[in-house]
């Protein structure tokens, strides 16, 4: 396929549903059958024991009101309510509706970026069982891609049946993405998706799981992060080993990597597209909503920072990045005020903590 084949990328009528991503990596094939890795053997089996079904281990007859399951509101409709007070705010006059519709907007959003993210995910699993070099990294990745199959399967189910349509991916969601899946270095696919991204989504899936009560998305939210803190752990796993034998130089780049994708993360929670199905544009609301979250004291979304970084910083730290090069990135993260994180557990170490699937199953069993 090229980018010259319109009748292929179309599909029913809409030319934009499809895009193409040129990878430059190389496939690399493995003779070597030896099981080498203790580690990621174990990981492999876990994740071959712990695959779960979408369609009878979820049930899909429930019946689900998304006016009801945004009651919980979301730090960013809170936000919302506080900026309408404000003098001049194009939300003064909105009534109950149109908040509750804002909600149940924000919350489309949100899920809508899960399924494409997970699709990315699914896809870089991918990438990987052609181009790691060793075969139970291999195959530990071939497992991954089946569970953010699954994943992307669930969320776009969910959307689909029970809230309504979907959001289009956000672009610095795609960025991210998209750019691990152009890179021509393998290792870049594992740092970017399985430290970054899924650690970003344990954050995200966490926090929305801690403020809902709807029992199919609890249920499904569970389940997911169960797959993806096993991924994490993969991925550091992986990395802690390749990384000893680089030089400082290509450290750097990885370093630098590490900065600039999780300033980018940062962004992820713009959604100029909920603002125009509201009638209102970003560049309107956004200065009352700075000025509501001065009020407040905080950052709309700082539980779900401090989620992400109490992650992301121990797995980088066991990566053994934080500290190379003289602590380059130690300092970079500490302007920014992150290192209080840095001692906490790492993913690596409390994946199994996370495990749903394998607690639900014992409780079927009565041997929980």
């Amino acid at each position: 396929m090229t980018d010259t084949d319109p009748d292929l990328l179309a599909t029913d009528g809409a030319e934009d549903s499809v895009r193409v991503v040129h990878d430059h990596a190389d496939r690399l094939f493995s003779w070597r059958y030896d099981r080498e890795r203790a580690q990621l053997v174990t990981l492999y089996n876990k994740a071959a024991a712990s695959q779960w079904n979408s369609v009878t281990d979820l049930d899909w007859s429930t019946d689900v009101d998304p006016e009801r399951v945004i009651e919980d509101e979301s730090p960013a409709l809170r936000l919302a309510r506080v900026a309408a007070t404000k003098p001049g705010s194009p939300m003064a006059k909105w009534s109950e509706k149109e908040f509750t519709q804002l909600g149940v907007e924000l919350f489309k959003a949100q899920l809508s970026q899960f399924m494409h993210g997970e699709q990315g995910a699914m896809m870089t699993a991918a990438k990987l069982v052609e181009t790691v070099p060793w075969i139970d990294a291999k195959y530990y990745a071939a497992t991954q891609t089946m569970d953010e199959a699954r994943h992307t399967e669930v969320f776009a189910r969910y959307l689909h049946e029970k809230v309504g349509d979907a959001y289009p991916m956000s672009p610095y969601l795609q960025g991210q993405i998209f750019g691990l899946l152009e890179d021509s270095r393998w290792d870049i696919a594992y740092l970017g998706m399985q430290i970054i991204i899924e650690s970003l989504a344990l954050a995200a899936f966490g926090e929305l799981l801690r403020r809902t009560s709807e029992p199919l998305l609890t249920k499904l939210l569970r389940y997911v992060m169960s797959d993806e803190a096993r991924n994490v752990a993969f991925g550091i796993v992986s990395l802690s080993e390749y990384y000893r034998g680089l030089t400082s130089v290509e450290l750097k780049e990885r370093q630098e990597f590490m900065l600039e994708n999780t300033l980018r993360s940062r962004l992820r929670s713009t959604t100029p597209e909920v603002w125009d199905h509201m009638g209102v544009s970003l560049e309107a609301v956004a200065p009352f909503m700075l000025e509501a979250a001065g009020d407040l004291g905080q950052g709309p979304f700082q539980a779900f920072q401090t989620a992400f970084f109490s992650k992301l910083v121990p797995n980088v730290r066991k990566l053994g990045l934080l500290d190379a090069n003289d602590g380059y990135l130690r300092r970079q993260w500490g302007e920014a005020g992150l290192l209080e994180f840095e001692h906490a557990d790492d993913t690596a170490s409390d994946f199994a903590s996370y495990d749903a699937v394998a607690a639900d199953r014992a409780r079927s069993r009565g041997t929980l």
